[in-house]
Formats: C-alpha cells, sequence, structure tokens
C-alpha cells in the first residue's frame, strides 16, 4: 500500500467509508484475482491524483466476506464509489484510469 491508498475491514468500513467527509473510492479485490492485480496500479495511481480530495480504500473480499456480501459484490474487481455514506456509482471489471477519474469528477473538484 502506498501513502495514498488504504485496506479497510468489515471493521472499519463504517467509519473509513460510510461516514467520511469526501467521497470513497472502495476497490474490492482479492489476491488471487488476476484482473484485480492488474487493477492495483490503476487504483493507486487515482489514489495519488485526488489526494486530500477524495480517498480511494481497498477491501479484501476474502477477509471481509460480510461487508463484501452487504453491498453484493458477485465479481472482482467491483469498483464502489460512495458519497454521503451511500453508494453512487460502481464499476464491475478491470476498467481504464479515464474512465474511473471521469466517475469520480462528478462528486468532487480537484484543484488544478
Amino acid at each position: 500500500m502506498s501513502d495514498f491508498l488504504r485496506e479497510v475491514s468489515d471493521s472499519s468500513f463504517e467509519n473509513d467509508v460510510l461516514k467520511s467527509g469526501k467521497p470513497v473510492l472502495v476497490d474490492f479485490w482479492a489476491e488471487w484475482c488476476a484482473p484485480c492485480r492488474m487493477l492495483a496500479p490503476t487504483v493507486e495511481a487515482v489514489a495519488e491524483h485526488y489526494g486530500e480530495n477524495a480517498s480511494v480504500v481497498k477491501l479484501n473480499v476474502d477477509d471481509n466476506p460480510s461487508t463484501a456480501q452487504r453491498y453484493g459484490i458477485k465479481g472482482i474487481p467491483t469498483l464502489i464509489l460512495f458519497r454521503d455514506g451511500k453508494e453512487v456509482e460502481r464499476v464491475v471489471g478491470a476498467t481504464s484510469k479515464e474512465s474511473i477519474t471521469r466517475m469520480i469528477e462528478k462528486y468532487v473538484a480537484v484543484k488544478a
């Protein structure tokens, strides 16, 4: 993990994601998932890009099954963007940095 990206768990999800004062992108992933590993550098770059304006976190679905079940995660990677404690966007499968950025841009203002 980098300075911009951190892990969340079933026990920390509510505080770290749902009660956050800024948008939070959650990467639902697992160690064994090849597309998840391919997407990891992209998620890392997005986390670095948004820095203070949005949070980007990872949740390992194998280690945290109750949160994955709560949000109906059927396939991974799944990226869900939360704002004000509610899911506002979802992407299932590997995607581009541009696609993730467009999703987040709707909910955050980034200073150039």
